[in-house]
């Protein structure tokens, strides 16, 4: 069985509040798009993990073998033999575009179908979410939607207006920015609480840039000035509007035309990572 297990960005994000237990609740809008990895799950006698990056760890901590034991573990009877999980790693991690997430979720749908487990979508949810905050939202049919208190709690949304018949540029530049270092400059503000999924479903480009925000640029980008001058140079492109993904550390920009979409990927300087594609590439999908 192979999955593709696409990215995500994220259209604004703002940080409410820190949480008594160490989280912050925050709003957002994921976007799924259409640049993706690969994932391979075949029977084995063993659960064992191979990866085409081998910079990446295959050992336990990797999210799919956790995603792979989260169902093992509520077999009964376990399981007589176990999956082999190969990661075609096409995305750029640390990047804030949720590729870890993504594969996870999909190793956590698969090992349900191949083992299987049989499990309601409501209990896959709840699986996902001890995985990580992003992680419920690639289970999520659709491909948008609001999330808020870690990002875990997801709202269905359609998929915006503003963004029919558009082009998206994701530029990913060799930054890694640690979640630690992301939430250190944040001062949390729960002011206009609510109005986000308003303005991304209703709004126009326009309008997205003058309210849209990630409440991570304006810290990451005086850490890192190279993220404001990407940013800058997608707008000085044509982009109608761009934003920082996430945390960080890629950035991207909607183009009216396939045309300026590619322009500006190939315009982009140094040593960074592009993917150029229909807004609505990962929707539905």
């Amino acid at each position: 069985m192979t999955l593709s297990a696409p990215a995500k960005i994220n259209l604004g994000l703002r940080i409410l509040r820190k949480r008594s237990d160490g989280f912050h609740d925050l709003e957002t809008v994921f976007l799924r798009i259409g640049w993706s990895d690969a994932i391979t799950i075949t029977p084995a006698e063993h659960t064992i993990m191979t990866c085409s990056d081998p910079a990446l760890p295959v050992d336990g901590s990797n999210l799919c073998l956790r995603a792979v034991g989260a169902i093992e573990r509520i077999l009964d009877p376990p399981a007589s033999s176990g999956l082999r999980v190969h990661l075609q790693k096409n995305l750029p991690y640390g990047a804030g575009l949720g590729g870890g997430s993504s594969d996870a979720a999909a190793c956590l749908m698969a090992a349900d179908h191949m083992l299987g487990a049989r499990q309601s979508a409501e209990t896959l949810q709840e699986l996902a979410a001890t995985l990580g905050s992003d992680v419920p939202f690639f289970l999520l049919e659709g491909g948008v939607a609001l999330g808020t208190g870690r990002g875990e709690i997801l709202h269905p949304m359609l998929f915006p207006d503003a963004l029919r018949d558009t082009w998206l540029v994701v530029v990913a530049p060799p930054i890694h920015v640690s979640t630690a270092q992301a939430f250190a400059g944040i001062t949390p503000d729960a002011s206009d609480q609510g109005t986000l999924s308003t303005l991304v479903g209703q709004g126009t480009l326009a309008d997205w840039r003058a309210g849209l925000v990630n409440d991570f640029e304006h810290p990451l980008f005086a850490i890192h000035p190279r993220l404001a001058r990407i940013k800058a140079a997608l707008l000085a492109k044509g982009a109608a509007y761009a934003a920082m993904s996430g945390s960080g550390s890629a950035l991207f920009g909607v183009f009216a035309t396939e045309e300026q979409a590619h322009g500006a990927a190939q315009a982009m300087e140094g040593d960074v990572r592009t993917w150029v594609g229909p807004s609505d590439a990962g929707v539905g999908r």
